[in-house]
């Protein structure tokens, strides 16, 4: 796939974006649905919760930083007039990660909606995670994966009793995982200073996107047919905290050509909670809640599988 339609797709995906047909006042009475979202204390998280709790859905706040999830938390009380729920959950802790959906299995019975939100984005190139993973990739794919593993057994037999469609796993990846051709597993591992110093730290963050949508696809072929709609969506390019590692003029460049939050996570609103995506199952969305199209690459069978593998061989020790 050339560079130039990878190019085309983001400008696309990103810049020439037509006005939402689909907006928050579309989402249906969530009561008695159970949520999680990671990284919800802030941002494109924060707004997703808050739009769940004007449904009325019960919703965890998965979250490193109690203080900033707690302060969220109230915040969003002042304009909901409910409550989420505080899940302590660092990402960057494959153990944690692994506490953390025990957790909320010793408190619930149901699970109806993962939306595995939380990100990073170009931190220093030297940036590992406890376990020894580089930060992009820990963070935005190993966690995430580890998560979503835990909680399936709880989500498999909420499916058993709810009506099809109703389960599904939502996974933000980006438009730059157009400009990935694959994964260096090489890169991975703080110990290979070489493969992720060639990649740079745009080059790692483009790859851990790839890997977003490419994980999202094997959930899909893989518990499909058990009752999970899995589905992967770039929510476009937004003023977050996601852009707190970036400076310069980039960044001053980026701040203007960027869009709020709160029109951000309408896609992801519309794939946790629409009739319309309850058959959607293996598809890519893009802003504002819509179908899109994603690298072919992520689509292959191969390139799923070794995924696959090699993110379960990373978590077997636990």
């Amino acid at each position: 796939m050339s560079t130039w339609w990878a190019i085309s797709q983001v400008f696309q995906q990103s810049f020439f974006i037509p006005k939402p047909k689909y907006t928050v006042e579309d989402i249906p009475d969530q009561s008695g649905k159970v949520f999680i979202v990671t990284g919800g204390n802030t941002g494109l998280g924060k707004e997703t919760i808050k739009a769940l709790l004007l449904k009325n859905a019960k919703v965890y706040m998965a979250s490193r930083n109690k203080e900033k999830a707690l302060a969220a938390i109230k915040d969003l009380k002042s304009q909901t007039g409910k409550d989420a729920i505080f899940l302590e959950l660092d990402l960057a802790d494959l153990k944690s990660t692994k506490e953390a959906a025990r957790n909320f299995m010793s408190r619930e019975r149901d699970l109806h909606v993962l939306i595995n939100n939380a990100g990073i984005m170009f931190p220093d190139i030297k940036s590992v995670t406890k376990d020894g993973y580089d930060m992009q990739f820990g963070c935005n794919v190993l966690g995430h994966f580890l998560l979503t593993k835990e909680l399936l057994p709880t989500m498999l037999e909420t499916a058993k009793s709810n009506p099809p469609g109703t389960v599904r796993i939502v996974n933000l990846s980006s438009s730059t995982h157009m400009f990935a051709r694959g994964i260096d597993y090489k890169a991975l591992r703080a110990s290979d200073e070489e493969a992720r110093n060639a990649l740079g730290t745009q080059g790692l963050y483009a790859q851990s996107k790839f890997a977003n949508v490419v994980l999202a696809n094997e959930f899909a072929r893989r518990y499909g047919d058990q009752g999970i709609v899995s589905t992967s969506l770039n929510p476009g390019n937004l003023n977050t905290e996601l852009q707190r590692h970036m400076g310069g003029v980039g960044l001053w460049i980026l701040r203007r050509l960027i869009y709020k939050p709160e029109i951000g996570a309408l896609t992801q609103l519309w794939a946790a909670t629409s009739p319309e995506t309850a058959d959607l199952n293996g598809k890519y969305l893009i802003p504002w809640a819509r179908l899109g199209e994603c690298r072919p690459e992520t689509r292959k069978t191969d390139v799923g599988t070794e995924l696959w593998n090699w993110l379960e061989d990373e978590v077997n020790f636990l």
